[in-house]
């Protein structure tokens, strides 16, 4: 199951996915967290020393990784005919979140009990040059070709405000957070996520954050309505953690650690249809190809689609 984390740049969504992933495995299951925002601070976030080096980032790598994918899918002879929303198909590699396989261990960490992923920062030669979708593609490539189910689960802190909207990215999970605090710049964030998702079937939620009192708590729901989970207090786990000072999550004030179980019950009660998970997933591969993609690598991407395809075995659609 996926989740992704987004809100408004200082809302708290990197700390809530970091919080949610470490609930996750404090539980003994299975958790890949992966940070996509433009601001890498996931691992940290997680409890790995700032001052060591990230893992190999998924985005600074492409070539490597759409080899990977692609397989021995007979409509992708090269990396060069793969863009971000290349959907697999008959020959492709599908993953796993087994830690031991191939892609994990040349690119993820652990830390905290958590393993994670890390798109990549803008390096010297993409200033001036690329936009950071081009670090987020990879993410988009990775969650196309992997079959996760139930008990499982993968933890995204996206980009701030609506950016996920510049691609497919944002339908690629069975429920959306939104971190939101209790202003007007906060819920008009929701209010602008919401819009553009509504066409799109994306499971949005809320949860409050940096909420102080009723009042907050009360505003929130007025603007979010039945959309909110629940909120986060001031928190002193937090703050000690932001200090270096990392506890276990166990350790959370007890309203707090009920938010988080309140995200994971509202997660596992979803069921993904894998069907319309791979219509979308080609609908925008289609789009992207129609847009630049064949243009940009001279092909009629749209042959790659195999209409027929799913990504799992019947039994687990």
């Amino acid at each position: 199951m996926r989740i992704a984390f987004v809100g408004k740049g200082g809302s708290g969504k990197t700390t809530t996915a970091a919080l949610f992933a470490r609930h996750v495995a404090s539980r003994g299951l299975p958790v890949l967290a992966i940070d996509a925002d433009i601001n890498q601070h996931l691992g940290v976030a997680l409890g790995a020393d700032p001052e060591a080096a990230p893992p190999r980032a998924l985005g600074g790598d492409l070539t490597w990784l759409k080899d990977h994918l692609r397989g021995a899918n007979p409509l992708l002879p090269s990396a060069d005919v793969m863009i971000k929303t290349t959907p697999p198909g008959p020959g492709s590699r599908l993953l796993d979140l087994d830690p031991a396989g191939e892609l994990l261990q040349r690119y993820s960490a652990e830390v905290g009990g958590v393993r994670y992923l890390v798109t990549g920062e803008f390096d010297e030669s993409d200033i001036g040059v690329s936009c950071y979708h081009s670090k987020t593609g990879a993410v988009e490539l990775y969650l196309n070709h992997l079959v996760d189910g139930p008990g499982e689960y993968v933890a995204v802190d996206m980009t701030a405000g609506a950016d996920a909207f510049a691609s497919g990215l944002f339908t690629r999970f069975d429920l959306t957070v939104l971190v939101c605090e209790p202003t007007r710049r906060g819920v008009g964030v929701y209010a602008q996520y919401a819009a553009h998702a509504a066409d799109h079937g994306v499971a949005l939620r809320v949860v409050g954050n940096k909420v102080t009192d009723a009042e907050d708590v009360a505003y929130l729901r007025e603007e979010v309505g039945d959309a909110l989970l629940g909120c986060f207090s001031q928190s002193a786990w937090v703050r000690a953690a932001e200090r270096g000072r990392v506890r276990p999550v166990e350790e959370l004030e007890p309203a707090n650690l009920t938010v988080l179980a309140r995200i994971l019950a509202d997660l596992d009660g979803r069921t993904r249809d894998w069907a319309a998970y791979h219509r979308d997933t080609v609908e925008f591969h289609l789009r992207n190809a129609r847009a630049w993609g064949d243009g940009a690598t001279g092909v009629d991407l749209s042959a790659q689609v195999v209409p027929d395809f799913l990504p799992v075995a019947p039994q687990h659609a």
